[in-house]
């Protein structure tokens, strides 16, 4: 197709938003209303994600060391359970923590009645692990458990479990309903604009009787799909990027804890906004589209 009739067909494709101008305002609404709420259910779910992943990777195993009596027979026991430990393929991190710190954060935590124990120390040098993919800590805690000078290994395996569980559940309920809001979404504007499309049908036969191909009636309509969910994107974008830094603004300094904490505005408003502007014009030419096809064979 010549530049020239492109250029034709982007004019004509304008001409016709205001000379169809209330079909145009319900399809541009149609586009604006269904992806607000996309937008919107998008940020929710992609921070709920978020505090998600937060969660599970703060659970971690807590492996209590064997007490040997030598302190140098001590000291190769726990560098060997060490480098066993970060061998295993499923570890992404091990720290260490000797009796002294454990009993200095559990006075901070419980009180000062624990100091009586710094005379006497009862508790157990402690190597802290965090697995590559959680899902796996269970699988990982076993390993561990097998190991030569290991006394314990606990990770509330019941907890664990448990919280994966509902965090699976969670994850895919929330992916059920986003796809069923796309759906939606795309079911509400392509209808809207195929009313808009059908409306304007005997143009389209009168064009075809005249000779005209199917690809120079269908490319105006095309163009006229893509302003429709071009203009219906705009206030949904700025919408959603005002409420965003908005709720970031006031509710991040109120939460406390990492797990809890949203994601930042950028880049999350950005890719939010290109998906909503990509699917805009996606929907509105692909409804156009899908919406002349059928009126192009005059019989």
């Amino acid at each position: 197709m010549k530049y020239r009739t492109l250029q034709r067909h982007f004019r004509e494709s304008l001409k016709s938003l205001s000379r169809n101008g209330w079909m145009s305002v319900a399809s541009i609404s149609a586009v604006t209303v269904t992806l607000l709420l996309v937008g919107i259910f998008a940020l929710v779910m992609m921070n709920l994600n978020h505090f998600a992943d937060n969660i599970e990777n703060d659970v971690e195993i807590r492996v209590l060391i064997d007490i040997i009596n030598e302190p140098e027979k001590m000291k190769a026991a726990e560098d060997k359970l060490i480098k066993q430990v970060k061998s295993l393929p499923e570890v992404a991190e091990v720290k260490y923590s000797s009796k002294e710190e454990e009993l200095k954060i559990l006075i901070e935590n419980y009180g000062e009645d624990f100091s009586l124990y710094e005379q006497s120390n009862p508790l157990r040098n402690v190597l802290y692990v965090k697995a590559k993919d959680p899902q796996q800590t269970a699988e990982l805690a076993k390993k561990i458990d097998k190991l030569d000078n290991t006394y314990d290994v606990i990770y509330g395996e019941e907890k664990v479990k448990n919280l994966f569980s509902f965090l699976n559940t969670g994850r895919n309920i929330g992916l059920v309903l986003i796809l069923g809001l796309l759906f939606t979404a795309i079911f509400l504007i392509y209808n809207t604009i195929r009313i808009t499309i059908t409306a304007r049908r005997d143009e389209i036969e009168i064009m075809k009787l005249v000779g005209a191909t199917s690809s120079f009636v269908r490319t105006p309509f095309l163009f006229e799909g893509l302003w429709l969910g071009l203009f219906g994107s705009i206030i949904p974008i700025f919408v959603v990027s005002i409420v965003y830094h908005y709720v970031y603004n006031h509710l991040t300094p109120r939460i406390k804890g990492e797990m809890l904490q949203l994601l930042d505005v950028t880049p999350l408003v950005f890719q939010v906004n290109f998906i909503l502007l990509a699917l805009g014009i996606f929907i509105g030419v692909w409804g156009s589209f899908m919406s002349v096809r059928k009126f192009l064979r005059v019989y």
